[in-house]
């Protein structure tokens, strides 16, 4: 699906998830894009990658995925799979990680809204050791989708050591289709 299709099918579910969260809509939109491909690999529209860890209830799907890590010797649950096929060396902005292939069970959704607002959630419950929000310093610039999905990759949203830059661009991108 190119950009603007993306965009023009999406949009509207990410206005009703901004409506209900406060949350941008090209923040929410820009991390669909990349987490799903432009929307090609969102099974169960699930566009998120949101793990279900128990794999018992009936809303998942066992998946293939990639973690990365810069140790080469971990197991399946201490990287958060199931399983693991494979793991291959790589180098990413200088530095070295592996990436972990495996599978991992995956929520899946009855629509696209479903996920987009089950997404948000995960800002609004998850919390640190302390009892903090993980993710207060993105609720607080919310609204500034640049700001917001910097602040969420630097609080470990994702192991790809790239996902901020990534988001970035997608948000430039989204805003070009978006007005």
């Amino acid at each position: 699906m190119t950009p603007n299709d993306f965009v023009k099918k999406y949009l509207p579910f990410a206005k009703q998830t901004e409506t209900k969260s406060g949350i941008s809509a090209v923040a929410i939109l820009a991390q669909a894009a990349l987490e799903s491909g432009w929307g090609e690999h969102a099974p169960g529209n699930m566009f998120f990658g949101v793990k279900d860890f128990d794999g018992l209830n009936g809303n998942e799907q066992l998946l293939t995925t990639f973690e990365y890590s810069k140790r080469s010797d971990l197991t399946p649950q201490q990287i958060g799979l199931v399983t693991i096929a494979k793991v291959e060396p790589t180098t990413i902005k200088g530095v070295k990680f592996f990436k972990y292939t495996g599978t991992s069970y995956f929520r899946k959704y009855n629509t696209p809204e479903e996920s987009f607002t089950d997404h948000t959630n995960v800002f609004f419950k998850t919390k640190l050791p302390d009892g903090s929000l993980r993710y207060a310093a993105a609720l607080a610039v919310k609204n500034d989708p640049v700001k917001f999905v910097s602040a969420i990759a630097a609080a470990g949203y994702a192991q790809s050591p790239n996902y901020a830059d990534q988001l970035v661009s997608l948000v430039n991108t989204i805003q070009k289709f978006a007005s």
